[in-house]
């Protein structure tokens, strides 16, 4: 990834002087030059770009116009960049790493590649394997390997067993060096669910390292923000679980990061039943009991991500030990049934904008554990 820096200087525009008539002068020239600099800043420079599957909006606070243009040029390089790297059916480096893997062969991976593979493998420890980036083959059986999936029959169980059987997990990838290597050839990578928020977290470290101290990154409800906007806190709006209006408001600022997973991004009905993209790894068949999982965050992208789909799969008997793990502190889940479950401190911090919403506020895992 790019790591070409241009800054704007600001050069110290008058020499030195003595004399009153020349400080006045030079006082008002000065003055003149800072009510010119604050001109050309922006309060909040909003671009747009395709990426991802979708659209990405990049907002950047309080810099000079040509500063954030430039800032935001190289977000949109990087993610694009990141995309078609990752993308794990149209042809690229992903679908090449999956057919090596398929051999059991040792072979170079991709360097933009590995780090991906070792965050990711932390996490789907975390999250009990729920958050299982192998199961590719399983996306693939279901019709999920694309952005419109046809409706058609499910798979047919034995297929579904089969896979299931082979039980991939992240456990089965070994890394030596720049070297990748699969001992179990049922492995098929496919990052969907981190590959955006490890994007936004790429994303928000160059912005940074630009001196950025507020922006947001937005793509389909999900963001990740650094400070707030000129001011206000980022206020980011979370759907209901059809996909349609708004549910609920989050006032975030600082370091954050917001994610849903659910049944309404990539789906197809059958025989009038919804089968969605997310697959529980233990089932091969899509989650079940919950219809969207958010997830906030105070810091990683990925992270966020990633615990949302776990969440969802946990499904509402297990979601809080997952969030436990996770170390989730702010998670809401809507179930089949419209109820909404919280954590305490989602629920102290979260808008509900309707009424008459059916809420269901979660004790820690570790806490109804005893309870019971």
């Amino acid at each position: 990834m790019s790591r070409h820096r241009t800054r704007h200087r600001r050069g110290k525009c008058l020499p030195p002087f003595r004399g009153s008539a020349q400080a006045l002068l030079a006082a008002l020239a000065l003055l003149l030059l800072l009510a010119g600099c604050r001109g050309g800043e922006t309060p909040v420079l909003t671009t747009q770009f395709i990426a991802f599957d979708g659209a990405v909006d990049v907002s950047i606070v309080g810099m000079l116009k040509q500063e954030a243009l430039d800032a935001a040029a190289e977000v949109e390089h990087d993610m694009l960049f990141l995309s078609r790297t990752l993308h794990a059916w149209e042809p690229g480096p992903m679908v090449r790493v999956n057919e090596l893997l398929a051999t059991g062969e040792p072979f170079a991976a991709p360097p933009s590649i590995l780090p991906l593979i070792r965050r990711s493998q932390a996490l789907a420890v975390q999250s009990d394997h729920l958050f299982n980036p192998t199961i590719g083959r399983l996306v693939r059986l279901w019709g999920f390997h694309t952005d419109e999936p046809e409706c058609r029959p499910p798979p047919r169980q034995q297929e579904i067993k089969r896979l299931v059987g082979a039980a991939p997990t992240l456990d089965d990838l070994y890394i030596d060096g720049i070297m990748l290597q699969s001992d179990n050839p049922a492995v098929s990578l496919d990052f969907s669910a981190i590959a955006l928020g490890y994007a936004m977290d790429l994303a928000i470290d160059d912005l940074r390292e630009r001196g950025v101290r507020s922006a947001m990154i937005a793509a389909g409800g999900n963001v990740r923000v650094i400070g707030d906007r000129a001011g206000r806190p980022w206020r980011i709006p979370i759907r209901r679980a059809s996909g349609g209006s708004v549910l609920a408001i989050l006032n975030v600022s600082g370091d954050a990061s917001i994610f849903t997973s659910s049944d309404y991004a990539r789906n197809f009905i059958y025989e009038d039943k919804t089968y969605h993209a997310v697959i529980d790894p233990r089932s091969g068949y899509p989650a079940e009991s919950i219809r969207a999982a958010t997830v906030l965050h105070n810091g990683s992208a990925a992270l966020a991500d990633a615990a949302s789909t776990a969440l969802m799969v946990a499904g509402v008997s297990g979601w809080r030990e997952i969030a436990d793990r996770m170390d989730i502190d702010y998670a809401m889940l809507i179930d089949d049934a419209g109820t909404l479950h919280m954590t305490p401190a989602m629920a102290e911090r979260i808008q509900i904008l309707d009424q008459d919403a059916d809420v269901a506020i979660a004790a820690p895992a570790a806490e109804a554990a005893v309870e019971r």
